[in-house]
């Protein structure tokens, strides 16, 4: 069977109106909004969960480590069942009714459970990071007269944020292609958008070749601005570069 292509389809109108191109900008504003918003929930969650799981006391790590057990190992679209089908017929209905009508209510639900999917990988890294530092710098903090709470927030967070940035930049990435598991609850990301177009005009290779550029943009974008950061952030001497990376 011959696949006849048609590259003018995104000219196209769409029968969910404006025209196919105009759907895939909506598609990339809503993964781009869905991304950003549920990685600064998982960098929020993240730091404070991994900041308790590196505390003195059994008590804190337990409660770290459970929250990490959770949440990382759930299936990220069983999350956002439980966020977006369960949830609301848990609550009291008054509350669930509320929950069920409200606008873009997918968004928030994709951000939510996808917020924290990723936190918990986060929590991990951060911990390992702030591991990672020489005791010698808590041990200095203290003897100038910080603070716990002084050290972490100006000494040992600092430091692990920098020691992190490459295992950051690959969860931020997969936040970005996670989010496409929003389609299964009514977002209409780029996936969403691409699967749409595909049903109505039949132009299935046009319209996921589109959403992988989109795709590809997004986290080409953020491999870029992640390495800009490291360099301007890396302390000389402190880490070793390797490969030009």
């Amino acid at each position: 069977m011959n696949y006849h292509w048609n590259w003018q389809i995104f000219l196209a109108a769409s029968p969910e109106g404006g025209t196919y191109l105009a759907g895939f900008a909506w598609g990339l504003l809503w993964t781009v909004a869905t991304s950003l918003a549920a990685w600064i929930m998982a960098l929020a969650l993240g730091s404070l969960v991994g900041v308790l799981r590196t505390l003195p006391g059994h008590g804190w790590r337990r409660l770290g480590d459970a929250y990490v057990e959770i949440f990382r190992n759930i299936p990220l679209i069983v999350q956002m069942f439980l966020w977006y089908f369960v949830l609301p017929e848990l609550v009291p209905q008054a509350l669930g009714d509320w929950l069920k009508q409200l606008p873009d209510a997918a968004f928030y639900n994709a951000v939510i459970a996808l917020g924290f999917f990723t936190s918990a990988r986060i929590a991990e890294q951060v911990r390992a990071g702030i591991q990672s530092i020489p005791r010698g710098q808590s041990q200095a903090a203290v003897a100038l007269g910080l603070t716990r709470a002084q050290t972490y927030r100006y000494v040992l967070l600092p430091m692990a944020y920098r020691i992190i940035i490459p295992p950051l930049t690959s969860e931020f990435m997969n936040t970005v292609k996670n989010s496409a598991v929003g389609l299964t609850i009514g977002l209409m990301e780029l996936t969403g958008v691409a699967r749409a177009m595909q049903e109505f005009s039949f132009q299935v290779f046009e319209a996921f070749t589109a959403a992988t550029a989109a795709y590809l943009l997004i986290t080409l974008s953020i491999v870029f601005a992640m390495r800009a950061l490291e360099r301007r952030l890396a302390i000389p001497g402190f880490i070793q570069r390797t490969g030009g990376t």
